[in-house]
This record gives C-alpha cells, structure tokens and sequence, in this order.
C-alpha cells in the first residue's frame, strides 16, 4: 500500500491542529507518521459553499470507517476509526495506530466508537474510549474504559463497564460518550436490534447510563435503590442513540436516536424518563408495517422528528465566533440523509432547519465545535475524512 505523505504544511492547517499562528513552511512528517493509505491535505484550495457562507476544508482522508474526533489541550486531535485503531492528528502528520487500544469486536456497526477526555485532562490525563466487546456467551456487547495517554499510545487502558447487552449481528451499539458540567460521564446503549429490550429496566439495552469518571455508580440515578432495575440506567426507552450534547446554556444533556422508517428523534434528556421506544415512534417497520402509535400517556414525545428518516449519528451545539449566526444551533449528521442538519431552537421549540453539505453525498458521522471557533465533520466511509468548516 501506497504511504501518502504531505508535502507542504500550509499555515491554515497549523492553524488547525496548533491552534495558533505559525508561519507557512516546507515540512514533510518523520519518517512513518503517516500510515498506509492515510493522506494529511493542504488546505489551500478549498471548497467553497457561496449559498451559506462558508468553505469546505479537507484535512486529512483515507480513514477507514472514522467515527469520532476529540481535541487535546496541545492542539493535536484524536480520531477513533471503527476497525479497532486510534490515531493522532497533530503538525507531524497523522500517526501510525496508537498502542494500548483495547481490543474490539468491528462487526458491523460494532467496533471501535467515540472518545472522550476527562474533564480535568490537565490533572489526569484519561482518554475515555467506547467500544464493541465479546461476551462470554457469544456475540458482543458495548462497554467503555479509560487509559492514560502518552506520546506513545494510551497506558494502563482499564476497562471501567461492560453493559448487559449482549447480542449477535453488530446492531445498533450506541456507544456515544458525553462528560456533563458535573463531571458525571453518560454514555449510551443502542436496543441491539431487539425492541422491546429498551422497555426493561432490568436490561441495559436501549438506554442511557450514568456514571462517575471511575465508572462507579452515582447514589443518585434515578434507579439505583432499585433492585429490579439497572442502577447505572439514567433514562429509557431509547432505540439506537448515536447522539449526545449539552446545551450551552443550561448544561441539560440532550439526545438524538436513530428511528426505523421514519422517527428520528431529538430529545431533552431527564433522569428516570421513559422515552417510549418502541411502544410509540414515529416511524414505520423497514417493509412499512406499524409499530405503533406516535403518543402514549406517560411517555415522553421528542422536541423535534425527522421522517423519512436522515439516520443521524454525531451531534454539537454550536458555541464558536467563527460563526455567531449559528451560535446556539444544534447541529446534527445525517448518514443515510448525506447531509449536516442545522436545527434552531427557541428553548425547547423548534424555530427552523437548515440543510447544509447536501450536494457533497457524505455520510456525516460525527460533528464538534472545535476549539477554533470552527466546525469539525468526520464523514463515514472506507476512505473516511476530516472535514472543517471556516468563515470564507
């Protein structure tokens, strides 16, 4: 395989990943930074978007499968791809696969999935990975864990929770992490294809669990006095949640799912809440048949649907300067819709939608607000890439 080195760094790029002014120069990455088939581009001549203002920047592609992004206080970035590996992305070029990655199942939308860091990353320097694992009994679960990182890869990787979700076939895993303003760590768990799993609280399919950064258990989820429920559950009745964010002004944690034919939710997250899947949706079965009604008395409705469904995946208020139209906005990938949703909100009512990317055909896995004031896209693919959106 062909090893694709950069053979110029522009200072838009340095930009990027050093967060600060650098000065253009001739630079070409050490000698196996780069790995197989994986491409740092320049970024003199990007993309443009006339029609909405901003320009299209592809910083690096050949990612196999990407599946999140997550920035480090040195102004490197950390990419996850779904077949088990973790690189960084930094003016050296982007890494051969880290070291101390636990071992994953990639079986279709199994593997290796988001990245967090710890709040106090300073202080303690966790990378917290979820991922696909194999049960005992066979097929695999999702479960996360945490590891120091070093110049080298991540050290001492700990696996803090395996969730009591196994199945066969790779389905719906969830898996996506999120730290609230608390320094509690949430991380979802998608029904594994089995509905009515997400109605049973003695299961961890289908909901979104709570933790501490340790992966203890908080004394104060909704369920933890009770001894017929999964303690770590902090909501259910979900189906396949592959988004999750916290609104920048009140730190409320709010959700997106994946529905059948149709029913794509957004929802506002609150402890003990039943989120009806699938005793109600929105959505059809795959072959058009019903599942059922659309609202139920004691089940909680989402703030916002799609249907047909934009199977949407990463999720991120927008909070830079780069862009201060947009500040506030939720902004939500669309894999099956291959576009970037931009979604407003006055409060917890819809004000309008805004479809932007959608003549590019990406599959939009995940979305951040970058350090940088810019909008940072993994798009989901076998040659994956990193794309930045920037004022014109």
């Amino acid at each position: 395989m062909i090893i694709a080195q950069a053979a110029r760094w522009t200072s838009a790029l340095l930009a990027l990943v050093a967060l600060n002014a650098c000065s253009a120069e001739d630079a070409r990455p050490p000698a196996g930074s780069i790995g197989a088939s994986l491409t740092v581009l320049e970024t003199s001549a990007p993309q443009t978007s006339q029609a909405h203002g901003f320009v299209i920047e592809t910083l690096a592609e050949g990612l196999d499968h990407p599946w999140s992004v997550a920035f480090l206080p040195d102004g490197a970035l950390l990419i996850s791809e779904r077949a088990g590996t973790l690189r960084r992305l930094s003016p050296a070029g982007l890494s051969a696969p880290l070291a101390g990655v636990p071992e994953v199942v990639a079986e279709n939308q199994g593997g290796l999935l988001d990245i967090a860091l710890h709040p106090d990353f300073a202080e303690q320097p966790f990378v917290y990975l979820s991922y696909a694992t194999a049960c005992a009994e066979g097929g695999a679960t999702t479960a996360f864990g945490r590891g120091r990182l070093t110049d080298n890869g991540l050290v001492d990787f700990t696996e803090l929770f395996a969730a009591d979700a196994c199945a066969r076939g790779g389905r719906h895993h969830a898996g996506r992490l999120l730290f609230d303003r608390d320094g509690f760590l949430y991380l979802s768990v998608g029904d594994r294809g089995q509905d009515p799993r997400a109605q049973d609280t003695s299961d961890h399919a289908g909901t979104l669990l709570r933790f501490h950064a340790d992966g203890s258990v908080p004394a104060d989820n909704p369920f933890a006095g009770d001894d017929s429920a999964r303690h770590e559950i902090w909501s259910y009745g979900h189906r396949n949640p592959q988004g999750l964010a916290l609104h920048p002004d009140t730190g409320a944690v709010w959700e997106q799912e994946h529905g059948p034919k149709g029913g794509d939710e957004i929802n506002l997250i609150r402890p003990g809440i039943n989120y009806g899947w699938p005793l109600i949706t929105y959505g059809r079965e795959y072959n058009g048949d019903y599942i059922g009604p659309a609202e139920q008395d004691g089940l909680e409705q989402p703030l916002k649907h799609w249907t047909p469904s934009i199977a949407p995946s990463g999720m991120a208020f927008y909070q830079g300067d780069a862009f201060p139209e947009w500040r506030g906005d939720i902004f939500v990938g669309a894999l099956a819709g291959t576009h970037l949703a931009r979604v407003r909100f006055d409060g917890t009512e819809e004000v309008s939608e805004e479809k932007l990317l959608a003549d590019t055909g990406y599959r939009i896995r995940d979305v951040r607000t970058g350090p940088d004031g810019r909008l940072y896209l993994l798009t989901d693919a076998p040659d994956g890439k990193l794309l930045r959106l920037s004022p014109p």
